[in-house]
């Protein structure tokens, strides 16, 4: 089929939509990448560990992408990934909150010291 990447296809996380490898942020909905992430396995790294697909569990490796070539849907269901739900944020840690108050807490306190003397 014309169109269609030879190696490893990579999806935005955010929009389900495909991306080049190399890319920083997303081309339809500009997210940002920090790291690939395989929709298989959940294993993360960086983009250069994905480049014949997924190291752990071969997702979209050329070997699976061989194996698949006599299927009707070997080119649809590598699209067909789940989105996630990214209306939820999940909270920060309880410590972020408790560090961030003693720094204020130590700034405010050198800055009354200072303004003191």
């Amino acid at each position: 089929m014309k169109g269609l990447p030879t190696g490893p296809l990579f999806l935005c996380e955010n929009c389900g939509s495909p991306v080049p490898q190399d890319a920083k942020k997303c081309p339809t909905c500009g997210r940002f990448f920090a790291s690939v992430r395989c929709p298989s396995c959940n294993f993360t790294g960086p983009e250069s560990l994905f480049s014949e697909g997924c190291p752990i569990c071969g997702y979209s490796s050329p070997a699976a992408q061989s194996s698949n070539r006599g299927s009707a849907f070997s080119d649809t269901t590598r699209l067909a990934h789940p989105q996630k739900n990214r209306g939820l944020v999940t909270p920060l840690p309880w410590w972020i909150y408790g560090l961030t108050l003693a720094v204020f807490v130590a700034v405010l306190v050198i800055a009354l010291i200072t303004l003191t003397d």
